[in-house]
């Protein structure tokens, strides 16, 4: 069984809720009775932004709410969809009136209950929207966008979505603000070593000593090839083909960077990563608005890590430029 710093499997979601906001309450504070975190300082006079999914790819979710991102995260079990009464009661506990956006990953566990939370919202007369994340362009065809998955893209959605709401956009704007970013949001992930959920004897896949697979999801899902592993320069060059395949990319045009790791991936590492991504770019006359290497949306201790690009217009960068704060990431604004 791999070494995990826990106590009991079945309780870890819940202590690391309790620790984690003990650790920020200046920050947070927790949504009575459920696993929900709450950003103290959210405003009510605006539409609420609430995020949510399975615990296990810390920072993702709960530590995106803050200033100009979540207004608060409904969190599940350890990559399990939260159930639609943590939904409910986290939204219930921010809403101030003018109605509640949804941003979560594209899983059909999450689109279950984030649709059952928002039927029993609508029933209690809150009004409710929701925009899936779903910017894995190797999960599924592009003529089958709807069925892709949402990774580290999520990282600009609750960026965007965030800064929308906080503009005073209407529920209806500010999910059209969102679905435009989703819209020119594209993302890929390699694996070159599974991670291993509390409490079990396997890791979530298996590789060779030598090997590695494109496009796997953050839960283990199959990817779209194993190879053998190569030089950074190699993977971030063949990643990029993929991203660039997927949504082209013309001279001139801006876009905001992002590479993740996933888990155990060193900020060395994905600093080699990010500088050949940032020679093709440069070789295609494409400007870098801005960028991040960081783990933002991880899988236990995953090895590996994913490059996302947004790809901006003129409103999106409003909002991207925005400031945002909460201890695992900030923008001073522009």
């Amino acid at each position: 069984m791999a070494k995990k710093i826990i106590n009991d499997p079945d309780n870890a979601v819940g202590e690391m809720m309790e620790g984690f906001i003990a650790a920020y309450e200046r920050y947070y504070r927790k949504a009575p009775g459920v696993n929900g975190v709450l950003y103290r300082g959210c405003r009510r006079d605006k539409v609420s932004l609430v995020i949510g999914g399975g615990s296990g790819h810390e920072p993702m979710f709960s530590g995106f709410v803050g200033r100009g991102l979540a207004d608060a995260a409904a969190c599940g079990n350890i990559f399990a969809s939260p159930d639609p009464g943590t939904i409910c009661e986290t939204a219930k506990a921010v809403h101030g009136g003018r109605g509640v956006l949804f941003v979560y990953g594209n899983y059909a566990g999450d689109n279950l209950n984030f649709d059952m939370a928002e039927e029993m919202l609508r029933d209690e007369g809150i009004q409710t929207g929701h925009v899936r994340v779903w910017d894995d362009c190797a999960s599924a065809p592009p003529a089958r966008t709807e069925d892709r998955r949402g990774i580290a893209g999520d990282v600009y959605m609750v960026k965007i979505a965030g800064a929308a709401c906080d503009a005073g956009l209407s529920l209806e704007d500010a999910a059209r603000v969102a679905e435009k970013a989703r819209e020119r949001l594209r993302s890929i992930g390699v694996a070159v070593s599974p991670g291993r959920m509390p409490g079990s004897n396997k890791p979530s896949f298996e590789l060779g000593d030598d090997e590695i697979e494109y496009g796997m999801g953050l839960h283990g899902e199959p990817g779209i090839e194993r190879a053998a592993m190569k030089p950074a320069d190699e993977l971030a060059g063949i990643m990029y083909r993929h991203l660039a395949a997927d949504m082209p990319l013309s001279g001139g045009e801006e876009v905001c960077v992002l590479v993740n790791g996933l888990g155990s991936t060193t900020i060395l590492e994905m600093g080699i990563v990010f500088r050949r991504v940032r020679q093709l770019l440069e070789s295609g006359g494409v400007k870098i608005h801005d960028a991040d290497i960081n783990s933002y949306c991880t899988c236990m201790e995953m090895g590996g890590f994913s490059i996302s690009l947004l790809k901006l217009d003129d409103e999106l960068k409003k909002y991207y430029d925005a400031p945002c704060y909460c201890p695992f990431y900030a923008k001073e604004g522009r």
